[in-house]
């Protein structure tokens, strides 16, 4: 369907008539008079026709240029058909650690031993691409905690961010009450009056960095209704080298405080989940889906597409015509007045 954004512009097309009509012509001197030998010079002003013809066919592009410009001012539109778009309104951060720990291989993934981290990054960007009609925002923590993507709905940013993020790139330690503190701030900032605030924490340890207890950054999210899911990451147990040659069991997760994350996810309302190997970190996310459902479709969006473009260049094109023959006819002028200027040498 097309459409004019701003149709009231269309009343400016009479306008240079109106201009022609009331206002005075500006006073002419007077014609100079030239004394020649001959009216040769002359033949192009001797056809009238021909000077009448140029003179219309100025006029007219004149006229179809100001229509033109006219049109590109009421801004021309084409507006798309209705599409469904999903908005839940709902403002959804992720906080995935980048300690020192996360370096552990006790996850597999595609039949072969991987890092906590890149198993992490492999199931959140799949949970991210479903979360259609969310805001998204990514915070990575270790030592300290950053910003690494504002809330947004452009989630293939929101992955490949994740997805370029590196063990040790905020430092080994872990500052989850930093991290916690740091959605809390972004969201209050950013988030929409009524709109449902939810953080997904991803770690390994225990706070062993930042300034700020996890439990009173908790606190501080439960007053503004953002609900924490925590989820604490590392196998239960793990065979290992030993010095000797031989191969021991180990348990990779022993500094994991599932105490601590489990309070803060049952102060904000939220819940504490246990990811000991893959499956189990995809069953959580898929979860989370079902906890928190993504928006239905909601009609009522059209795409616009602006095309006032297309006429402001054709009208400009117009006038750079104008002007090109403008030019010519006076340099034909000039050559017709050429022999005017020439005077024999047998004249008196």
């Amino acid at each position: 369907m097309w459409s004019l954004a701003w149709p009231w512009m269309l009343l400016a097309l009479p306008l240079p008539f109106i201009v022609r009509k009331f206002l005075r012509a500006a006073p002419g001197g007077q014609d100079a008079g030239l004394k020649v030998p001959s009216l040769s010079g002359f033949q192009v002003l001797a056809d009238r026709s021909e000077v009448e013809q140029l003179v219309n066919w100025r006029l007219w592009v004149a006229v179809i240029a100001w229509l033109l410009l006219v049109l590109a001012a009421a801004r021309p539109e084409r507006i798309g058909d209705e599409l469904d778009v999903p908005v839940s309104g709902r403002n959804l951060m992720l906080a995935v650690d980048l300690s020192g720990s996360m370096d552990a291989k006790d996850f597999e993934l595609a039949n072969r031993r991987v890092d906590r981290l890149t198993a992490t990054k492999a199931v959140a960007s799949d949970f991210i691409g479903r979360r259609e009609g969310d805001r998204i925002g990514l915070i990575l923590f270790g030592e300290r905690a950053y910003l690494q993507v504002p809330l947004t709905l452009d989630r293939e940013t929101v992955k490949t961010l994740l997805l370029e993020a590196f063990i040790g790139l905020a430092g080994e330690k872990t500052a989850i009450g930093d991290a916690i503190t740091l959605a809390v701030k972004r969201i209050h900032d950013q988030g929409a009056a009524g709109a449902e605030q939810v953080l997904v924490l991803l770690t390994d340890g225990a706070n062993t960095a930042g300034e700020i207890d996890p439990l009173k950054a908790a606190d501080l999210a439960q007053q503004i209704g953002l609900k924490i899911y925590t989820i604490g990451i590392g196998a239960e147990q793990m065979v290992v080298s030993s010095i000797t040659g031989g191969t021991r069991r180990v348990n990779p997760s022993a500094d994991l405080d599932e105490e601590t994350l489990t309070k803060i996810a049952d102060l904000t309302g939220g819940r504490y989940f246990r990811a000991k190997d893959t499956a189990g970190l995809q069953e959580i996310y898929q979860l989370l889906d079902e906890m928190e459902p993504v928006a239905e479709p909601e009609a009522g969006f059209r795409p616009v597409k602006s095309l006032y473009y297309w006429p402001l260049g054709a009208a400009f094109l117009l006038a750079l015509l104008l002007v090109i023959a403008r030019i010519l006819e006076g340099l034909e002028w000039r050559r017709a007045l050429v022999p005017v200027r020439t005077v024999s040498s047998d004249a008196p």
